[in-house]
């Protein structure tokens, strides 16, 4: 039972270090510089001579990363040099084989709670050499890194913007023709790129292809070329777009200029009549006799010369006729065109018109809504604050603006709508020496479910902005009134108090008055609701 236990213990033994050493790790030790204290030796790899990473330990009893073990046994067991150092060498023991080694887990736990700290210049990280391989090694932002492609060093950070917009090996496509090009080739291929955009000087047009660009300027309105009957004398440069409009605003111009070619194949051609002709000279009429056969031909030849002159004359006519029918034809279907555009822009206007009206009522709503709503209240309880009270009262006292509504206010969320109407220079009996405020019910959404008339106590009150004396009112609805009947309209006829506050207490260091604005509150008695 003792051998079958060994035998059992030695396999299970064999295959963890088999385990461990199998795990994928192509990292050496870590640097001796990131432990912030001195290193004991026992924490030390005995090949790369830095701090154990994940250490081994063979069965000698040094240790060793595990990568670094792993190198040295790649092609076989080897003899451990360190055991040579120390002087200690003994077979088979000191053999380095991976098959006899495990993970020192003791080791590696006392390695992972030492201090570290980060090599990077400018980084400031601290904590254990288990945080710096777990969440900071091959994550600092201050790390200098190589470039795969350029070889150059730059910070991990970079990396991203260095492969995007700075390396110099870097490939990008074309964004013409999307051709694959290295960066220090890119600029070389624009210059032949046949996608490339380019510029027509004469008209300005942009982004046309380069491979397009002669087929443009052959074609194009505003490039330049001679008249076509440059040939006999018509020196105009013009447009390709104004060739036609040239060709036929100048026609009689150029009939004068083929008018002497034409007297001269005319004078050239001989008049044949009879056995001999007549040959005008100087206004002399002369007669000359035939000449030989070889005269005759060349008469003939001198004849058919000065004809097929005039056809091609009459030809280039012909076809400048046509070309101004045509232009002319094309022109009255533009206009006809033009016109129903102009036509469907015009009706597409007055609709954005009417669209923009409604809009407009539409915002003035909902800005009324939201005036509304900023001073709400739903408790029967509503305080109004009136700023620029002097200009106010002498707008009410000039008649331009004798009364002001506040902002609604309701007894509850479904409950009455009300507001209140201030008279800043007095109303019926108080018109001149007294403040007027009346109570005004409004017309609401819920009206239906609400009970009518009216019939809650209403309290109006003026604040003293010294909290000491308040100027208070209060009544009872008279339920007869149309004034606390349910609304038809917006709102009913104000009730209230025309002598509610005589003018001489709002004075000069009132303190209902204080920084040119008073406050007025309104409660309204909610039971019973």
């Amino acid at each position: 039972m003792k051998n079958i236990f060994f035998d059992q213990t030695q396999l299970i033994s064999t295959r963890m270090a088999r385990i461990s050493l199998d795990c994928p790790s192509s990292l050496p030790g870590i640097p001796l510089s990131v432990l912030s204290v001195p290193m004991e030796n026992k924490y030390k790899c005995q090949q790369c001579l830095q701090v154990l990473r994940k250490p081994v330990q063979a069965q000698c009893g040094h240790r060793f990363c595990v990568h670094c073990f792993k190198q040295l046994t790649s092609s076989g067991p080897k003899p451990c040099e360190a055991c040579h150092q120390e002087e200690i060498y003994e077979e088979p023991m000191s053999i380095l084989n991976s098959s006899e080694a495990f993970p020192d887990n003791a080791a590696g736990r006392e390695i992972a709670s030492l201090p570290a700290r980060c090599l990077n210049q400018g980084c400031h990280w601290t904590g254990s050499i288990k945080e710096y391989e777990a969440q900071h090694e091959g994550r600092c932002e201050f790390e200098r890194i190589q470039c795969e492609a350029c070889q150059a060093s730059i910070l991990r950070t970079e990396k991203d913007r260095h492969n995007e917009r700075e390396c110099e090996a870097r490939t990008l496509n074309c964004k013409y023709c999307k051709m694959i090009f290295n960066f220090k080739d890119i600029k070389a291929h624009d210059e032949i790129c046949l996608k490339f955009p380019l510029q027509c000087k004469d008209c300005g047009k942009k982004k046309i292809p380069r491979e397009k660009f002669n087929d443009h300027s052959r074609t194009c309105a505003k490039s330049k070329s001679a008249c076509p009957f440059s040939e006999v004398g018509c020196k105009s440069v013009v447009e390709n777009g104004k060739l036609s409009d040239h060709e036929h605003s100048s026609t009689m111009e150029h009939l004068r200029l083929l008018l002497p070619m034409v007297l001269s194949f005319a004078r050239a051609r001989p008049e044949v009549s009879g056995p001999g002709e007549w040959q005008e000279d100087s206004g002399l009429s002369l007669y000359r006799a035939p000449e030989e056969g070889d005269a005759m031909g060349t008469g003939v030849a001198a004849s058919t010369q000065s004809v097929n002159a005039l056809e091609n004359i009459v030809c280039v006519l012909n076809r400048e006729v046509e070309r101004s029918s045509v232009t002319l034809e094309a022109f009255s279907h533009q206009h006809r065109l033009d016109q129903e555009k102009i036509e469907n822009l015009s009706n597409k206007v007055r609709q954005l018109e009417r669209t923009l009206t409604m809009r407009d009522l539409q915002l003035s709503e909902t800005e009324q809504m939201l005036r509304e709503l900023q001073f709400c209240t739903y408790d029967g309880i509503f305080v109004w604050k009136i700023s620029e009270f002097s200009r106010r009262r002498q707008e009410a006292v000039a008649g331009r603006t004798p009364a002001m509504f506040s902002p609604a206010f309701y007894s509850s969320k479904y409950g009455y709508k009300m507001c209140l109407r201030l008279y800043l220079n007095g109303d019926g009996t108080g018109r001149g020496t007294h403040l007027s405020l009346f109570f005004v019910v409004m017309r609401g959404k819920c009206d239906a479910l609400l009970k009518w008339p009216f019939s809650q106590k209403v309290t109006l009150m003026l604040l003293d902005q010294n909290n000491r004396e308040h100027i208070i009112d209060a009544f009872r609805p008279d339920v007869t009134s149309t004034s606390f009947q349910r609304p038809i309209s917006e709102m009913n006829i104000a009730s209230g108090c025309p002598l509610f506050c005589p003018l001489a207490k709002l004075a000069s260091k009132s303190p209902y008055l204080k920084d040119d604005t008073i406050f007025i509150k309104a409660i309204v008695d909610l039971t019973g609701l």
